[in-house]
C-alpha cells in the first residue's frame, strides 16, 4: 500500500507497512539475550548503567582501566570484567574479542570511558590536550568501530550510545576547554555515525549529562580542589538546586538500549536538572 506524503516540499509515495505491534512494556525493556560493553563501566555512570543494562537481562562486559574495579563491579552485577585503556585500538579490539568470545557477540555498546582534568589553555600542553582527545574521542571512535563491525556480521542490528556532556553544548566552566572539545567532537561524531550506520540497523544516540554524584565530580575526600570549586560553582545554577545521582543516567542509558528508543538514531539526551535553562 502507498500513502501520500504531503508534507514533503515534493509530495511523493511511500510504502506503508501498517501499524507497528504494540509491545508491553515488560518486553520491550527485556534484554534478555543481549550483549552489552560498557567502558569506564567500574564506577559511577558506567557502573550505573552496566547495573541497569544487567537488570534488564543483558550479559555485561564491565571495560575499565582499573582492573581490580572492574573486577569488583562485574562481580556486583553477574557480568565478567576485562581491563582495557581505550585510547590504544589494540585493547579496545581485544576488548570486542573477548565480549565475543564470552557471550558470543556484542548488541549493545556505551562508550562512557573519559577524562577531565581541569587545565587552562595557557598552561596546558600538547600532552594534556592530547591525551584529553585521544580518551574521550578516540577512544569512542576504536570502540564504536571495532564494536560496529562486529554489530554487522551478527546481522541483527544494535545500539550504540555515546556519553557526552552538557558541555558538548555550552561550556560549564574555564579549565575545560580540551574536555569541551572532546565532547563536541563526540557528539558531532554520534550524529554522523548515527548516518552510516543506520542501513545495519544500529542505531546512535548520546546522553549528556550535566553535574553528577561520583566520585570524580569533586566531592570526595580526594577531590581535585579545582574541581571541587567547580563543583560548588555548578550547584548553584542548577535549577533542581541538586546534583543528579548516577542511576537517573543508567536509567536513559536503559532507555536507549531497550524498545522503547525503536525510532531514535541520531539524537542527543540532556539530563542536567534544567541547568541549560539557567
Amino acid at each position: 500500500m502507498l500513502v501520500d506524503v504531503a508534507f514533503l516540499p515534493i509530495p511523493v509515495k511511500i510504502a506503508y507497512t501498517g501499524n507497528m505491534e504494540q509491545k508491553p512494556i515488560s518486553e520491550l525493556m527485556d534484554l534478555s539475550g543481549e550483549v552489552a560493553i560498557v567502558t569506564g563501566g567500574a564506577m559511577g555512570i558506567g557502573y550505573a548503567i552496566a547495573s541497569r543494562l544487567a537488570e534488564a537481562g543483558a550479559k555485561v562486559l564491565v571495560a575499565d582501566k582499573d582492573a581490580a574495579a572492574a573486577e569488583a563491579a562485574a562481580a556486583k552485577i553477574g557480568g565478567t570484567a576485562v581491563s582495557v585503556d581505550v585510547s590504544d585500538e589494540a585493547q579496545v579490539e581485544a576488548m570486542v574479542a573477548k565480549a565475543v568470545s564470552e557471550f558470543g557477540g556484542v548488541d549493545i555498546l556505551v562508550n562512557n570511558a573519559g577524562v577531565y582534568p581541569t587545565i587552562p589553555v595557557l598552561a596546558a600542553s600538547k600532552e594534556d590536550f592530547e591525551k584529553i582527545i585521544h580518551v574521550n574521542l578516540m577512544g569512542a571512535f576504536f570502540a564504536a568501530k571495532a564494536t560496529a563491525k562486529q554489530m554487522i556480521a551478527q546481522g541483527k542490528g544494535g545500539s550504540i550510545i555515546n556519553i557526552t556532556s552538557i558541555d558538548a553544548l555550552h561550556p560549564s566552566a574555564t579549565g575545560l576547554a580540551f574536555y569541551d572539545a572532546s565532547k563536541h567532537g563526540l557528539w558531532g561524531f554520534t550524529k554522523n555515525l548515527a548516518l552510516e550506520l543506520a542501513p545495519h540497523k544500529i542505531w546512535v544516540n548520546a546522553i549528556a549529562p550535566g553535574g553528577v554524584l561520583t566520585p570524580g565530580t569533586g566531592l570526595g575526600k580526594s577531590a581535585d580542589p579545582a574541581l571541587a570549586e567547580i563543583t560548588e560553582t555548578f550547584l548553584k545554577r542548577i535549577p533542581m538546586h541538586r546534583m543528579a545521582h548516577a542511576d537517573e543516567i543508567g536509567k536513559v542509558a536503559l532507555f536507549l538500549a531497550s524498545g522503547l528508543s525503536s525510532y531514535m538514531t541520531g539524537s542527543q539526551i540532556v539530563v542536567d536538572g534544567g541547568v541549560l535553562l539557567a
